[in-house]
């Protein structure tokens, strides 16, 4: 009697261990979505959060983000701009609120580079982002330059572009402009549409 006592409780403590582990494994499991909700499934119909997916894709969805700012963050900055452009150029006497703002006050920071140096309709594009602080986070990245340009012209206009940028930073951005391009990819293309006597890399 004793020993069928003793075998009983040897199989709760085993079934208590057991069910405590399975317990502890769903209580501690990560949810790999860092989100409020999962990805958004056919077969789901709880709240979820909408996704980029593809058949051919086995990873983790990108998830489809509402940014509160809509607007495409890319502007064109001409060396010479057009009399009807001429108030874009103007930088802002305060802080800077909108994307219109932050465009007016890039564009007035651009100083191309000596005509000595410089090319006839050299185009080189350039991306980069802000801190809310409205510091750069790290350097410009070129994306785009005109083709069959000497490498020395490209650094030309390279070192031109780091310059203005440099000083124009740091851009005063109130709070709420700050946070919502904080991170936020920005592109812009420089267009050098100056008359040039001389064209530098010209052979």
């Amino acid at each position: 009697m004793l020993r069928r006592i003793v075998i009983c409780l040897i199989i709760a403590l085993a079934a208590a261990t057991v069910a405590g582990t399975a317990d502890a494994g769903r209580r501690h499991q990560i949810n790999p979505t860092p989100f409020s909700h999962g990805p958004c499934s056919v077969l789901d119909g709880q709240p979820c959060t909408p996704s980029y997916c593809s058949v051919f894709n086995h990873g983790p969805c990108i998830p489809d983000i509402d940014y509160p700012i809509n607007e495409n963050l890319q502007l064109t900055i001409q060396s010479v701009p057009s009399r009807d452009d001429a108030a874009k150029y103007q930088k802002p006497d305060h802080d800077l609120d909108n994307i219109a703002d932050l465009f007016a006050a890039l564009r007035s920071c651009w100083t191309p580079p000596p005509a000595d140096s410089a090319r006839q309709g050299m185009q080189m594009s350039v991306r980069f982002s802000f801190k809310r602080s409205g510091e750069m986070i790290g350097a410009p990245f070129v994306t785009y330059a005109t083709a069959g340009v000497p490498a020395d012209t490209r650094a030309t206009y390279l070192k031109a572009i780091n310059a203005s940028l440099d000083g124009c930073e740091p851009l005063k951005f109130t709070d709420g402009l700050g946070g919502a391009i904080a991170g936020r990819p920005i592109a812009i293309r420089y267009v050098d549409n100056r008359e040039l006597g001389k064209q530098s890399g010209t052979p």
